[in-house]
């Protein structure tokens, strides 16, 4: 298997970092919900209404930045540009005096942050050997967004927000993305395949959309989604609200997820590389089905019981690289990989991360948080399902099938 060289190693530790920031961002609100709904008065509906207008927003500019990157070729500019902006909307976040203002702050971020994840996996798709591409792939999107965002995101945003008070923990979150956008400028090299400046080609989007693996990840990245914002959303407020956890606990508890992530960002797409796409995705759904049944049946109010649970439902962070970007890069040509990727990216985001925290806060409304954890089991069931009918593409698994 082909070896990485140091700037390849370099290239995937510093976007793998710039995404963790994004999504340390993009959580933020998460954690602070209950500071946020008690200051500017939000239901549980309104709270799902922000996070569904910012993956809508996330969903249209990635769709639409995948095509200009694709057709103009500057991924390092515009990653630089949508850096500094969404680290902008942070600070506008922490000026929100009620809801309509956070809302059009979390929009603009949505817009900034929609392209980052496919121009992201463009360049390392790009510059990494394609044996290593679900490892790479892999820890670029999972490896810096669980330790940042999902194991010391809910730590350090509680503790700010306890401290400081929410707005001070969204102005303070700006300051990394500054930071990384030096960074990406300073070390990244713009790709050396010119052939994404290819001009648009008529009905190519409608024959990705004609190819089952394409179809299938779409919808698997759409069941994703639902269930990363439905579970970021919610479950800090069902351990609070319903649990009777304190917050310090629930952060704990929470950042486990992260910590039980970042091994899994090296272990579930390093092993697609091994045994196979579809194999590793249908395992990885199987053990993260624990989380939603093992936190409704088995954890109660143990504190340990419950990190258990949020242990095993971080094996569905593994599925996101491969789902996202491993499996179309394989399936189109390198000139059209971002255009694939924001495809990919796009719709499961509208639908998936616009429907679903919605769809969540209406059910917890009148169901009860509860009633969450079960449209997580039901997500996870569909992947499972979806993942029986994808084509393999790894190559070393095909290489070993001739």
């Amino acid at each position: 298997m082909a070896k990485m060289n140091r700037y390849q190693w370099t290239l995937i530790a510093l976007l793998s970092a710039n995404f963790g920031v994004v999504f340390f961002d993009r959580n933020t609100i998460s954690y602070l919900g209950s500071f946020i709904q008690e200051d500017l008065k939000l239901s549980n509906a309104q709270l799902g209404y922000i996070a569904s207008a910012f993956s809508f927003a996330w969903a249209l500019a990635g769709l639409f930045m995948g095509a200009l990157v694709d057709r103009i070729g500057r991924r390092k500019t515009m990653l630089v540009i949508t850096t500094l902006v969404f680290s902008l909307a942070s600070v506008l976040s922490g000026f929100a005096a009620g809801f309509v203002a956070l809302l059009g702050a979390r929009l603009l971020m949505g817009v900034a942050e929609g392209g980052i994840m496919p121009i992201t996996q463009t360049l390392i798709a790009s510059d990494v050997p394609h044996e290593r591409r679900g490892l790479a792939q892999g820890l670029t999107q999972n490896f810096g967004a669980n330790l940042l965002a999902n194991w010391l995101g809910p730590i350090i945003i509680v503790w700010m927000g306890v401290n400081y008070g929410w707005r001070n923990a969204f102005f303070l979150s700006a300051i990394p993305g500054v930071i990384m956008a030096l960074l990406i400028f300073w070390f990244v090299r713009e790709p050396k395949i010119e052939a994404a400046r290819a001009k648009p080609e008529p009905g190519a989007v409608m024959r990705m959309l004609g190819d089952r693996n394409i179809v299938l990840c779409i919808l698997i990245s759409t069941l994703l989604v639902a269930f990363l914002l439905v579970f970021v959303t919610f479950t800090p407020l069902y351990l609070l609200n319903v649990r009777g956890f304190s917050q310090q606990q629930m952060s704990v508890i929470m950042s486990s997820f992260g910590i039980a992530s970042m091994a899994v960002a090296f272990l579930v797409p390093g092993s697609s590389d091994r045994f196979g796409r579809k194999p590793v995705i249908i395992l990885a759904s199987l053990v993260g089905m624990g989380l939603p049944l093992g936190m409704l049946f088995v954890a109660g109010n143990s504190m340990t019981a419950t990190i258990a649970c949020i242990v095993f439902g971080a094996t569905l962070s593994g599925i996101f690289p491969m789902a996202m970007a491993t499996i179309p890069s394989e399936v189109v040509g390198p000139a059209r990989t971002t255009t694939a990727l924001s495809l990919t990216m796009g719709i499961s985001e509208i639908v998936g991360g616009v429907f679903a925290p919605s769809i969540a806060g209406i059910v917890a409304d009148a169901r009860g948080l509860a009633a969450t954890l079960w449209m997580l089991a039901g997500i996870t069931a569909a992947i499972i399902v979806l993942a029986l009918f994808l084509r393999e593409t790894a190559p070393r698994v095909l290489s070993r099938r001739v």
